[in-house]
């Protein structure tokens, strides 16, 4: 029987922890089941809603946040599972995604890594970014509500206006929802820390397609309540700029898979 693992990073996620692990364990599943929360400090009630509600659940508690990948790697020394899963505590999704992304793994021993359709809570298509990021890119982010060429940059990192029927060939896979092979999370050695938030995903996307193509799978969906913080508090706006500069240094090299 296959072995699922599933990782999700928390940071006083009181408000939502729940609802996500409800539906990780809202159905039967004829796989073997790990799941994990990393705590990164929280001060809420987070880690005690987990233990009353959830005690199968694996608790790792870290003293300090040292951001979503570094949480994240902290179960690469504890999962021996075939697919492993990366989770927002923020995402919500019929149990059965996960029985169904598997067996597309299974199917497709050419991708690495898939991802679903990531839809927001009116249902509509969330634009996620799907492309390698590029400077015109995050500048079209920011200034896409004045239109024209803005808005076309934006359009264009987020396949905005394309509807997919089939599974298609992505460069960037959000970190809000991503399965992966777990022996290439391993190889990978999990994601870069250098990245404390914001382009950590790209990064892995880019490293993972050395082993194989990275995937969007519309035919399962999840819900994504997206804040996008960086767009609305200065300090997170600090924090996106200074990923992106450690994003572009390092894949300075335009075209094709930087070798770790």
């Amino acid at each position: 029987m296959k072995k699922i693992s599933i990782c999700i990073v928390t940071h006083n996620n009181e408000n939502n922890i729940l609802s996500v692990l409800n539906c990780i364990y809202s159905n039967p599943q004829n796989f073997i089941l790990e799941t994990f929360v990393v705590d990164n400090n929280s001060s809420d009630k987070t880690v005690a809603l987990v233990r009353h509600h959830f005690p199968q659940v694996k608790l790792i508690l870290l003293a300090q946040n040292r951001g979503f990948g570094f949480g994240h790697n902290k179960v690469l020394g504890r999962i021996d599972s075939d697919f492993h899963v990366i989770l927002n505590p923020d995402i919500t999704f019929d149990a059965n995604i996960l029985d169904g992304l598997s067996r597309y793994l299974e199917s497709s021993p050419d991708v690495a890594m898939v991802i679903p359709q990531i839809l927001n809570t009116d249902g509509s298509v969330q634009d996620l970014p799907r492309r390698t990021p590029q400077l015109k890119y995050l500048i079209g982010g920011r200034l896409e509500c004045f239109g024209g060429i803005f808005k076309k940059w934006r359009d264009e990192y987020t396949y905005n206006g394309k509807n997919f029927n089939s599974p298609v060939e992505i460069d960037f896979c959000s970190g809000c929802f991503i399965m992966v092979r777990t022996k290439i999370f391993k190889k990978l050695g999990g994601f870069d820390e250098r990245f404390i938030m914001y382009f950590e995903d790209a990064d892995l996307t880019r490293r993972a397609q050395q082993y194989g193509k990275t995937v969007l799978n519309p035919d399962f969906c999840a819900t994504h309540v997206w804040a996008r913080t960086s767009a609305k508090r200065f300090k997170y706006l600090c924090i996106h700029v200074d990923s992106m500069i450690k994003y572009f240094k390092k894949w300075h090299k335009k075209g094709g898979v930087k070798h770790i």
